[in-house]
């Protein structure tokens, strides 16, 4: 019979556990995907009325795109990886692009580290709720911020190649033209870039959710400590 209230014990501290973490988890999840994001090698893919080289994937800081070489009597095809520098024609949505999603990923350590000084704090015998809110502040801003610029570097990007005018060329040794070009392919940058701005904001939201509570558990503190005074009083 003395097993259940310790198991029922041991449930709610595990519990209340996974609601001090599930901001600092969705963040890390948030990272990874930012990270995937940054390495893509398909944020843009283009078809070409070309027989040597028929489609070019576009990562950020690198064009890829598959080639035929004739090896001894052989034919070999063969990815090629060309770095995209001063050489290119870089279209401004592109260059932005890199910009904002590397602050995207930098932002999201800020978030790790302030949110795992809120939970060592938490686990204090008495901790510093005002230093902890602070830190659960930084965490909600950053994110907030890293999950605009996460959503804006892959619309842009979306929009402007699908369905605007973008002014990427090639540089003059690429062995293919930019006016071959007869399609472009949709890539999954632009959804997973949207849902890793989707769950950045459910961690602002957590975070929001944990200084909501700190302050009311501050606000009991206070009126406990009010009515005991009082009695002695």
């Amino acid at each position: 019979m003395d097993l259940f209230p310790l198991y029922k014990q041991r449930f709610a501290n595990a519990k209340e556990c996974i609601f001090k973490l599930r901001g600092l988890l969705i963040s890390l999840a948030a990272l990874v995907f930012e990270i995937v994001i940054a390495n893509s090698q398909c944020w843009r893919l283009w078809e070409f009325n070309n027989k040597v080289v028929q489609f070019v994937s576009f990562g950020l800081w690198e064009a890829h795109y598959p080639q035929e070489f004739n090896v001894s009597g052989t034919v070999v095809k063969m990815l090629v990886h060309t770095p995209i520098n001063s050489t290119w024609t870089i279209s401004p949505e592109y260059q932005y692009a890199k910009t904002l999603i590397m602050w995207a990923v930098l932002m999201k350590p800020v978030v790790l580290i302030f949110g795992a000084i809120a939970i060592k704090i938490s686990c204090m015998r008495d901790p510093f709720v005002e230093l902890q809110i602070h830190c659960y502040k930084v965490c909600a801003l950053n994110l907030c911020v890293s999950s605009l610029f996460t959503c804006v570097s892959v619309s842009w990007n979306h929009f402007v190649d699908h369905y605007g005018q973008t002014t990427l060329d090639f540089p003059p040794n690429f062995p293919v033209k930019k006016e071959a070009l007869i399609d472009k392919h949709n890539t999954a940058v632009f959804p997973i870039g949207v849902l890793t701005a989707t769950m950045s904001l459910f961690g602002v939201i957590f975070f929001l959710s944990e200084i909501r509570n700190l302050k009311l558990q501050s606000q009991v503190k206070a009126q406990r400590a009010c009515i005991v005074a009082n009695q002695e009083a």
